[in-house]
């Protein structure tokens, strides 16, 4: 049995999370039992009564058949209570309107989650519309603007073996072409995502410096469509002044009473 900190890992409970983790991921996409039971290697009868329970709980929905299930509404709740009660979150709110508003783009706060970067905050480009939020998604650090400017602020020989996932055909998927990008990154100050991640959009992200190493970033994504290189100068210099507003305002670890460790 693995241990955390010294403690022995509950196994129920590790299972819980795990079901929870893979139903998220799956997004729009739900799951049969027999999925859910072969993808965690549990006994069926181990799968179908831990889904009932967290089903009468609001943390796993299920189809009117009672065959397909996917994340439920708690899931949603618990999350809204993370960033409500997040004085990083809470600080940069207000910031991403500002920056968006005199760039007219899209703005993200994201923090970085293990090998990927979960999406805190977003402020839209009207120009620009999503039909999904990507506020609590999460997205591959090697691929993006977030992503790259957190993973500068660590050193190289942390970066994992390749070859990385490719989302796509502009993506760095070595570690040698990476780090190479990640020292242009720290030569910069601000990382630059040319459609590593989506086609059709740049990304310029900036690190968040009042954790060392910083956890949190912003970034500003632009539709290649509409970025001149006086537009591109524009992007860094409103980005640069946001990022100084910001740790302005959070000296030792975003001003809040309490320091989270994640």
């Amino acid at each position: 049995m693995s241990e955390t900190g010294g403690v022995r890992e509950v196994k129920s409970a590790a299972r819980t999370v795990e079901l929870l983790e893979l139903l998220a991921a799956r997004g729009d996409r739900p799951a049969r039992l027999q999925e859910l039971a072969d993808e965690l290697e549990v006994p069926r009868s181990s799968m179908y009564a831990l889904l009932q329970t967290l089903i009468s709980r609001g943390w796993v929905r299920t189809d009117v058949t009672g065959s397909l299930y996917g994340i439920g509404i708690h899931a949603l709740l618990t999350g809204t209570s993370y960033l409500d009660s997040d004085p990083c979150v809470r600080l940069v709110r207000p910031y991403l309107d500002e920056a968006s508003q005199a760039l007219g783009e899209t703005i993200h706060m994201a923090r970085l989650d293990g090998r990927d970067v979960a999406y805190l905050a977003t402020r839209e480009s009207h120009e620009y519309l999503r039909t999904i939020s990507r506020v609590g998604r999460r997205l591959p650090a090697h691929v993006g603007a977030l992503g790259k400017a957190l993973l500068a602020e660590r050193p190289d020989g942390e970066l994992p073996e390749g070859p990385y996932r490719a989302l796509t055909p502009n993506t760095r998927t070595s570690r040698e072409a990476l780090a190479a990008d990640l020292a242009g990154v720290r030569a910069r100050g601000w990382s630059i995502d040319r459609e590593e991640g989506v086609l059709g959009i740049v990304g310029f992200g900036f690190a968040l410096r009042y954790d060392t190493p910083a956890q949190d970033a912003i970034s500003c994504s632009v539709p290649v469509a509409r970025l001149s290189a006086a537009h591109e100068e524009r992007i860094v210099a409103v980005m640069r002044e946001t990022r100084a507003k910001i740790e302005s305002r959070a000296p030792g670890g975003g001003g809040g009473s309490v320091h989270w460790r994640s």
